[in-house]
């Protein structure tokens, strides 16, 4: 069975049809000035025969020959015809000119002078009502000697002043033909240059819109187009496509979402409102397996680049964001979990030996002694963190998160101490927003409190709330025993530019990771970036020296607490 040929590609039907257009086109336009220059020529051969005509009608002798003639009874012989004046007239003015034929006929029509002598006497072919009539005429048709265009005009008697004849005069239309033939040659060179240059254009366009479109047939393009939209506005990763001209060609909703910013495409790269980092990504010198975490929107996004090529056409760049703002808020709810299951597994044990106290006091009859011992253990808790006056801290959900910090800095030699000051009377109704920018600070705190030169390494946490009309703001101050800012020194002022520096995203003081898997340079960044889009802050209150005490830290977040009461609101105030 023999196969159906393939179809012609879309760049080929397009040379083909812009082909067949030109060639259209140039046999058009030829054809169009090829007839009007033979309307121009018939036009000059009839002006040429309406002038001959002329200067013979208007011959004296001939007038009066004609008028003669016309009196006479009867029209003379062909052989007298042949041999009069007339005759002479119109062949010697035939001969000279090289028209086809000179007629002259009587008022009837009767032919007087031809240049066939069989003709004489007889009715000329063509009407000559008109010229008899008296007018001039031009005209083009065909007669006794073949096609011709000439002209008509009335012979008047030289007295009566009344028409007497008519001479017609006409130039073959061969001959017409013949002057256009020569004519043609420079319209059939134009053609021929015409279509040239339409062929030439045309392979030039074939190239140019196989380039453009790297050679894909339409439905190709359409199906492209369709699986591009699906995919990217379908990801959650957000995509940032760069042109090789700098321009941004694609910025999908997801890069839109995480970069809070609205459709940049057509933006050139370089003045785009995005974070440096991205652009840092897309220089010439820059490694593409090199990924970077920025902070932007309230996010820790983690960003790389990829060059674009195709069939070695480099298209420009593809940026690709990816949000770990919600992998590392897990992170540390998990840390948390870890943190709490170990100190119960930790206090498993004192349960048990408090259980076996109990037992033994029941056992040897010293009852009293053993409901002490139950009221001792009821007052302190079941479970005690290691942070010094956690009672201040009436909120279950911040009792449990800084318990847990607690912990974890009891486990690297550090003491976690809530502030005298410390007096939270509402609910946290933003969890993950207080956790990040509270974990963050007593992070950061309890890693410069391991660090510092101090014997007694401690964190101390004071935490505030105060009413307002959208919702409670929590103030949050973290201090530390650690050598404080090393940037203050260069820098010199808690509010001045060297103590904004340690917000910088990368920024740390730290030669290398406080614990395994914790980056650096991003938590203030975040948390201050956090704050800022409730509307609140973080900044540094003191920077601290070195020996001790460290740094101290202030954040506040507006309308992350709710049920403080109006009663309690203006006792706070007054």
């Amino acid at each position: 069975m023999k196969r159906p040929a393939p179809p012609l590609r879309f760049s080929t039907q397009t040379l083909l049809l812009q082909l067949g257009v030109v060639l259209l086109v140039v046999l058009l336009s030829g054809a169009v000035h090829a007839w009007l220059t033979y309307e121009r020529l018939g036009r000059e051969a009839e002006n040429q025969a309406l002038t001959l005509a002329r200067t013979v009608a208007s011959d004296p002798a001939v007038r009066q020959e004609v008028q003669a003639i016309s009196r006479e009874a009867g029209t003379p012989p062909a052989s007298v015809l042949l041999a009069g004046p007339l005759m002479a007239v119109a062949e010697g003015a035939r001969t000279r000119t090289g028209a086809l034929f000179v007629v002259i006929t009587d008022e009837t029509g009767l032919r007087l002078a031809h240049p066939d002598a069989d003709r004489l006497g007889e009715k000329v072919s063509t009407d000559p009502s008109e010229a008899l009539s008296g007018k001039e005429v031009t005209t083009r048709n065909t007669g006794t000697l073949g096609p011709s265009a000439g002209a008509k005009v009335p012979v008047f008697g030289p007295d009566s002043g009344t028409v007497v004849g008519e001479v017609s005069v006409g130039y073959s239309t061969e001959s017409v033909i013949q002057s256009l033939a020569r004519d043609i040659m420079p319209i059939a060179l134009t053609a021929a240059g015409s279509l040239l240059a339409g062929i030439l254009a045309s392979f030039l366009l074939r190239r140019r819109l196989q380039r453009l479109t790297l050679g894909l047939e339409p439905e190709e393009i359409s199906t492209l187009v369709h699986d591009q939209v699906a995919v990217l506005q379908g990801v959650d990763d957000g995509v940032i496509g760069v042109s090789a001209d700098g321009r941004i060609s694609v910025f999908n909703a997801a890069a839109q979402r995480l970069l809070d910013r609205p459709d940049l495409a057509g933006t050139p790269w370089k003045q785009a409102p995005v974070p440096e980092q991205l652009k840092a990504l897309t220089l010439p010198d820059a490694a593409e397996a090199d990924a970077v975490e920025v902070i932007a929107g309230g996010r820790v996004l983690v960003a790389s680049a990829r060059k674009a090529l195709h069939r070695q056409e480099d298209l420009g760049w593809v940026v690709m964001l990816r949000d770990r703002t919600e992998l590392q808020h897990l992170t540390r709810q998990l840390d948390a979990v870890g943190t709490m299951s170990t100190a119960l597994r930790a206090q498993r044990h004192e349960f048990a030996n408090q259980l076996h106290t109990i037992a033994g006091f029941m056992s040897i009859g010293q009852h009293q002694q053993a409901r002490d011992y139950l009221a001792r253990l009821a007052a302190t808790g079941p479970l005690k963190f290691p942070v010094d006056q956690a009672e201040l801290l009436q909120d279950p959900y911040l009792q449990a998160f800084v318990g847990a910090k607690g912990v974890e800095a009891d486990e690297r030699g550090v003491m976690l101490r809530i502030g005298p000051e410390t007096l939270v009377r509402g609910q946290v109704t933003e969890p993950q927003d207080v956790t990040t920018v509270l974990g963050n600070l007593i992070d950061n705190a309890v890693n410069a409190a391991v660090a510092g030169s101090a014997a007694d390494r401690w964190v101390e946490v004071e935490l505030l709330d105060e009413p307002g009309p959208d919702g409670g703001t929590l103030h949050i101050v973290v201090a530390d025993s650690g050598d404080g800012l090393a940037v203050h020194s260069a820098a010199g002022g808690a509010d001045g530019p060297g103590a904004d520096a340690v917000f910088a995203e990368g920024f740390t003081t730290s030669a290398r990771p406080a614990r395994a898997g914790g980056g650096q340079g991003l938590g203030l960044a975040l948390a201050r970036q956090l704050a800022r889009r409730r509307g609140g802050d973080v900044r540094v209150l003191e920077a601290g020296s070195p020996g001790g005490p460290g740094a101290v830290f202030m954040a506040t977040l507006p309308r992350t607490t709710a049920g403080i009461s109006e009663v309690t609101g203006k006792d706070n105030d007054g």
